[in-house]
């Protein structure tokens, strides 16, 4: 599980220096003798960040080292997170997807100096997590990093592979619950089913596997991080182990392929109409392709999705699609990257993202990541100077320390209907009951073709209880009120401008497409400055936000609006620009 860095505590230290001990003992193990079956990349990667890499620009975690000519473990590690994605050796994937000569000798220049370096217990590499990621890696690409190797240096590959898979073996059990503890199996059962000579430890790590699908994945297919990225590697990993043990004659167990059925519609629900998915508590869009290649490999049948999918409920008509984060947020340890964004949705037209949230910010240091995960950095109404569930930092257990989600909603309610011609959600939520006696209540309706999503934000005293709270409240405050704002952030490639006299916002997308933001009711409207915080660039991207801002005076205020296609713009558009989501320089 990540967590703030910061100074490592004695418990952490301690599982180190045993993961270290475990890997110098692993690292005398048998050789392997060779592959069971000649292995097949199922892995994914980017062409443009592949040729990069063979260019000599390192582009990881938020951080950009230009080296032409330097070896990738003699770079200048700018980061931990840097060195740590380094060592997990996804980079492989996209070396793969470039598949040049240039490229198979960067791929295996370094590999073979990792093995020389590291191999033996050094470095930070050496954690479960990291370890099952990067088996998995070596061999899915073995074919590749082989082609054209001494036979010293296959000797050297295979006894790395077998000594990773030992050490797998006996420390898998230290990776985090949930992401970190599913790569760590998967490495494992993907090495054992994949290499001669380590069959014997499939059977425990299936056990194991079947154990975590049990305790993570719930009834409705859902994480409790409820980070749709997070699912989505989970969904991926657990197809992977699938069709590992089926090539290898071996039925899946039934926890195995029940969780994959469950979390496949969940994905689905998740999936805006541009096919990445909703950016909600610490997850991106994910990689492009990425969702409907798992989907389409594990072969599950689509159907409709009944209810919240994960805690977030959709709306989609049209060439429209509107997901919204209608559950109780995260609490505890699964809250340490999740954000207070409670009834904050996003919206995409087609294959352009129209209202987003701003983003997971980890890529860019704890200052942004912080101010991704506050109720402003989201589409949804917030008091001002609070935040819907607050961030504290406390203790998680196994000596590690974050900062996770307090302070959190107590009530979070959800209705949702259908008619012919519109489709309707009803949610609330009490995060500023405690603090100002409000609550907090969205109305959206879609219309059946696409064409407009009317809003009501209401924000008011719900009972005697609180409005007495919130009179109190008002005495305090001069009878000044509690200033509200109700923000949509507009994703960077939006073209946003005040329109009707500044009554209202009209915004072209890049398809061609206008929309245009109208509002009704006591507030003040305003197009400012907003970020955009994507993984994989070196800084945020800016982008601009609309914002409503009020005050509540006498218990309760109510805010409509509305986001509709302008009249003569055509219900389809052919929107074939794509431009490359990989940037170095943005």
């Amino acid at each position: 599980m990540e967590h703030v860095e910061g100074k490592p505590s004695f418990q952490e230290r301690r599982v180190r220096l045993l993961n270290r001990i475990a890997a110098r003992r692993a690292a005398r193990a048998r050789p392997a003798t060779g592959f069971v079956t000649q292995p097949e990349p199922r892995t994914i990667g980017s062409f443009s960040r592949g040729r990069q890499l063979v260019a000599g620009n390192y582009l990881f975690a938020g951080h950009l080292v230009e080296a032409p000519g330097t070896a990738m473990w003699d770079l200048d590690m700018p980061s931990p997170r840097f060195e740590t994605e380094l060592h997990g050796f996804r980079w492989l994937d996209d070396l793969a997807a470039v598949g040049d000569m240039a490229a198979r000798k960067a791929a295996q220049g370094w590999t073979w100096d990792w093995i020389e370096r590291f191999g033996r217990g050094g470095g930070p590499g050496w954690t479960p997590d990291l370890v099952g990621r990067r088996l998995i890696r070596w061999i899915n690409h073995a074919i590749f990093l082989l082609n054209g190797s001494t036979p010293e240096q296959s000797r050297r590959f295979f006894r790395a592979l077998a000594g990773q898979t030992l050490f797998l073996s006996r420390r898998w059990h230290v990776a985090g619950p949930g992401l970190p503890r599913f790569e760590a199996l998967t490495g494992l059962i993907y090495a054992g089913l994949s290499l001669n000579g380590q069959e014997r430890h499939v059977a425990p790590a299936i056990k194991a596997l079947s154990r975590e699908c049990e305790a993570r994945i719930d009834a409705e297919g859902g994480l409790p991080t409820r980070n749709p990225e997070e699912l989505l590697e989970v969904f991926t990993l657990l197809i992977w182990a699938a069709q590992a043990m089926m090539e290898a004659g071996k039925r899946p167990e039934p926890e195995l392929e029940d969780a994959v059925r469950r979390i496949a519609p969940t994905l689905r629900a998740l999936r805006h109409a541009d096919g990445g998915l909703a950016r909600f508590h610490g997850g991106a869009r994910g990689l492009e392709g990425r969702l409907d290649h798992a989907l389409a490999t594990a072969g599950i049948r689509p159907e409709p999705h009944e209810g919240l999918a994960m805690g977030f409920a959709r709306l989609a008509a049209g060439r429209t699609s509107v997901i919204l984060d209608a559950a109780l947020p995260p609490s505890g340890e699964a809250s340490v990257n999740a954000h207070a964004s409670t009834l904050s949705f996003e919206m995409t037209s087609g294959r352009r993202p129209l209202i987003v949230n701003c983003g997971p910010g980890a890529t860019f240091g704890e200052t942004w990541r912080r101010a991704g995960r506050a109720t402003p950095s989201h589409s949804t109404l917030g008091v001002d100077g609070f935040s819907s569930s607050r961030l504290g930092m406390v203790g998680l257990g196994r000596g590690k320390r974050g900062e996770i989600l307090h302070d959190l909603p107590k009530d979070v309610r959800f209705q949702q209907e259908t008619s012919p011609d519109r489709l309707y959600i009803l949610a609330g939520h009490d995060g500023y009951v405690a603090t100002h006696g409000l609550t907090h209540v969205r109305q959206l309706t879609l219309s059946r073709d696409g064409r407009s999503l009317d809003g009501e934000d209401t924000l008011g005293a719900a009972s005697e209880a609180d409005r007495a709270f919130f009179d109190r409240h008002m005495t305090e405050a001069q009878l000044q009120g509690v200033g509200f704002t109700i923000r949509f952030h507009l994703h960077p490639d939006v073209d946003a401008t005040l329109d009707m006299g500044g009554a209202a916002v009209s915004m072209a997308l890049k398809s061609g497409e206008i929309w245009v933001f109208r509002f009704a009711g006591p507030a003040d409207l305003a197009l400012e400055p907003s970020v955009y915080l994507e993984p994989g660039r070196l800084k945020p991207r800016a982008s601009r936000q609309i914002v409503l801002s009020g005050r509540v005076l006498d218990g309760a205020c109510q805010i409509n609006w509305t986001l509709a296609k302008a009249q003569d713009t055509p219900q389809a558009i052919r929107d074939v620009i794509r431009e490359d989501d990989e940037h170095l320089t943005d």
